[in-house]
């Protein structure tokens, strides 16, 4: 009588595979192996490729199966933009209360800043408007200074005095036709130089503006640190686009005679700093 067999004993009966070659039945390799063996591998590799397929769900193929992969990516990036725009916003309105600052003080009216002044020391009372009584004398004095070197300039280079220990690259030598004048309207100096000579960056910035103007010609504009703009006009060809980033000294453009406001071949350069301008030659040597 056979022995009834088991599931103990038929996990445990070993085995044994043979490969032959079908030619001349000749024993290439053999593999001995029991059921419960091949169970045990099987679930182990079961399990390796169920955790490699989780991994690869949760890091490498996360954005092809997760539905959220994608809103979450744009949550993060409308974040960002969002303090962006928060900042800009808190820097324009900054900036636009310097301009109406600056407006008044232009106008002769003092009004707003002594307001100011008294919100700042704490005088003033919820409703009280003080009011400012200027004689004749002062009205007068005004007026002088108004028509006087002293006005804008004096107010534009007191704000500049940080740019005075920065150093500038020279963007073209040459010998200054003419020079900064805000009475008659000249932000800038004028540069005779070389024909075909190189225009340098004064300093590392972003480019801003790179276009041809009917009136300057070919201009290119740079944002440099601090809110400092740099302006060079009438160039013959630029060689910078919009959004190009530029090291000081990197040559920009060629100078040139181009635009309907120029009488030869020169550089008209400009600087300007918190929205005003300054005289280029207290900052860069031609």
């Amino acid at each position: 009588m056979r022995p009834k067999k088991t599931i103990s004993s038929w996990l445990n009966s070993r085995h044994q595979l043979i490969l032959r070659n079908e030619e001349n039945f000749a024993e290439k390799t053999s593999f001995a192996f029991s059921y419960s063996r091949l169970i045990l591998f099987s679930m182990l590799a079961f399990l390796f490729m169920l955790l490699l397929s989780l991994f690869l769900v949760k890091t490498v193929l996360k954005k092809w199966f997760d539905p959220k992969y994608e809103q979450m990516v744009v949550n993060q990036q409308l974040y960002g933009l969002a303090l962006k725009v928060d900042s800009l916003a808190m820097e324009v309105e900054h900036k636009d209360q310097f301009i109406a600052n600056l407006q008044s003080v232009l106008r002769g009216d003092t009004t707003l800043l002594k307001n100011q002044k008294s919100l700042s020391n704490g005088t003033s009372t919820p409703g009280e408007r003080p009011e400012l009584n200027i004689a004749a004398g002062d009205s007068a004095f005004r007026e002088d200074f108004e028509r006087s070197d002293l006005s804008l300039i004096t107010l534009t280079s007191s704000q500049s005095r940080s740019l005075r220990e920065t150093y500038f690259f020279t963007p073209i030598n040459g010998f200054i036709s003419d020079r900064y004048d805000v009475r008659k309207g000249h932000f800038g100096v004028d540069v005779v130089s070389k024909t075909n000579e190189p225009v340098k960056s004064i300093a590392d910035g972003t480019v801003v503006f790179s276009s041809w103007t009917q009136d300057a010609g070919y201009v290119m504009m740079i944002q440099h640190n601090a809110n400092l703009i740099s302006v060079y006009k009438h160039n013959a060809e630029l060689y910078k686009k919009v959004g190009t980033f530029v090291n000081a000294g990197e040559i920009i453009s060629i100078v040139g005679n181009s635009g309907e406001l120029t009488n030869g071949p020169h550089l008209h350069f400009e600087l300007w700093y918190n929205g005003n301008s300054i005289n280029p030659e207290e900052f860069v040597t031609f």
